[in-house]
């Protein structure tokens, strides 16, 4: 029987070693998303968030953390601050055995809490850098989407906090700040993180196209600016779809938009001038176009939104029709039918334009 075991491990090692030993006998290197690759290493390449970068290089220089709460809107920094915070502090030989990381997609309800983060909290640390660097004698809890974290979690996480606070030192990551009980939010610094600036998201996506050879024109950068809102990780990502999707050429706007699912900004002023001048059965047929096309129906409102807000209605006609949006967002966040709500929309829109200003 172990003659036979042992034959049949040797056999099955072969193909793995011809598998690994190319042409050229060098390993090939795996392929990884530029939101990784590019993600900052330390708290000086963090973009934008001056203020937080500033207290957390103060922070380092001691060798010490408060408690931390960061919120803001999705890809502006917040899990990668923390991260490259740590990753300095501890330097890559400690990183792992210091930092607990949990993110929304792990169990985090009042049990977990009770044991696994009260667990290793408890523990104690002590030894040094290999490098020689002073070490921190305090572990770091990363709660990423802690906002949804139930109360009755959040409740028991509050006197793990006080109590454990000479050996761990815990970071609240969330997008809503207001959904974090508030003896949890007394007992950290918060921290903001805005949207980032135009300017500052085409630096950065300029950079990435030098190192990674992409040909590009201005405006493609300027529509991915545009398309991500603030999120630099989707405007990295929306660019790696489109080098992908482009291989040698050159990334224009319209493949951004493309890629983006963005309704071109003419389908959208054609659908508003059918709703201002035109008959109810246009308007039909240019909300079932628009649908057959396979655009989603919460893209288009919030296109027609923004050119809502810049038309030549008067305020109360305005209100109306951003009233019936708001209806119309909750209607499609529970699943209803995108035909027919955008229908609806676009009545009253065509209802309020009729009357007189």
């Amino acid at each position: 029987m172990q003659a036979f075991l042992k034959g049949s491990s040797s056999q099955s090692t072969k193909p793995q070693k011809i598998k690994a030993a190319g042409p050229s006998g060098e390993k090939k290197q795996r392929p990884i998303p530029w939101v990784e690759k590019y993600r900052p290493k330390c708290v000086d390449e963090v973009a934008f968030q001056e203020e937080v970068v500033a207290v957390l290089k103060k922070s380092l220089e001691g060798a010490d953390l408060p408690n931390l709460l960061f919120y803001g809107p999705p890809g502006t920094g917040k899990t990668s601050t923390i991260l490259a915070a740590a990753r300095e502090l501890y330097g890559p030989e400690l990183f792992r055995q210091r930092v607990l990381e949990l993110n929304a997609s792990d169990e985090r309800g009042i049990q977990v809490v009770r044991e696994k983060v009260k667990n290793f909290a408890q523990l104690t640390v002590a030894g040094s850098r290999a490098d020689g660097k002073p070490c921190p004698p305090f572990k770091i809890i990363i709660l990423d989407e802690a906002d949804s974290m139930t109360n009755a979690a959040q409740a028991a996480l509050r006197r793990t906090m006080e109590k454990e606070s000479r050996t761990t030192r815990f970071c609240l990551i969330c997008n809503y700040v207001s959904r974090i009980i508030e003896p949890l939010t007394s007992r950290c610094s918060k921290f903001r993180f805005r949207p980032l600036a135009n300017d500052v998201q085409e630096e950065r996506l300029l950079n990435i196209c030098e190192k990674e050879n992409i040909k590009y024109t201005k405006e493609a950068i300027q529509a991915l600016v545009k398309v991500s809102d603030g999120d630099l990780r989707k405007a990295i990502t929306f660019l790696q779809s489109v080098a992908r999707l482009n291989g040698e050429k050159e990334i224009t706007e319209s493949a951004v938009i493309e890629i983006a699912g963005v309704v071109p900004s003419k389908l959208v002023d054609g659908l508003l001038q059918i709703c201002y001048k035109g008959t109810f059965d246009k308007m039909e047929i240019a909300v079932k176009s628009l649908i057959d096309e396979g655009y989603a129906a919460t893209q288009v409102l919030n296109q027609i939104h923004d050119a809502i807000i810049d038309a030549s209605l008067n305020d109360k006609q305005k209100s109306a029709i951003t009233d019936k949006m708001a209806e119309v967002d909750k209607c499609l966040a529970d699943g209803a039918d995108e035909y027919l709500q955008l229908m609806s929309l676009c009545a009253v829109i065509m209802q309020q334009a009729s009357q007189s200003s």
